[in-house]
């Protein structure tokens, strides 16, 4: 795995071994990158259930000015450290080595602009997440919520917690849904 674009690129990228973590494609990467390119330079970027921290990475790599990690296994947090100390983003990175619902509570801004949410799959976490992000006035009508889910994931619960979908993008084997606070 390596960084795509931006300052860090062919940078590469250490994952945790074993089957807990699902490092984004860079193929998958580079395309969601490519749909929010406008969003990124600037930005608060938010890189839920980390794994080896590649998105978050990508995005401080293609400008965001702050990226917070939170992940909660510790041989993932690990490659996270590791990855940031390779890249040199530590001084623009907070990582929580929390469970993601407490985590979220550890986010400090006033708003945060993109929010990237990729747990395991076939997990309540989806809910859980959005429930908890529902609770936090650092997302706004304008923060971005991505969410890379299987295929067949339904997503029509969301609303459930106040967002609406605005766009999804399918892939082979999975999909990011762009998620939006309802006005």
């Amino acid at each position: 795995m390596r960084v795509i674009a931006g300052s860090a690129r062919r940078l590469r990228l250490i994952t945790p071994e074993g089957n807990d973590t699902r490092p984004t494609q860079d193929r998958i990467k580079e395309t969601l990158f490519n749909m929010i390119q406008n969003q990124v330079p600037g930005a608060v970027f938010v890189d839920l259930f980390s794994g080896s921290g590649g998105i978050g990475i990508e995005a401080l790599s293609r400008g965001a000015s702050k990226a917070y990690f939170i992940e909660n296994a510790n041989s993932a947090y690990k490659c996270i450290m590791e990855n940031l100390k390779t890249t040199h983003f530590e001084d623009v990175s907070t990582v929580l080595k929390q469970d993601v619902v407490l985590g979220l509570r550890n986010v400090h801004e006033k708003e945060v602009d993109i929010i990237f949410i990729d747990p395991p799959y076939h997990e309540d976490l989806y809910e859980r997440t959005l429930s908890q992000l529902s609770n936090m006035d650092y997302v706004t009508p304008n923060t971005m919520i991505i969410v890379e889910s299987a295929l067949d994931l339904d997503f029509s619960f969301a609303s459930d917690y106040g967002f609406e979908v605005r766009r999804e993008k399918e892939y082979k084997t999975n999909k990011h849904v762009f998620l939006y606070r309802k006005e």
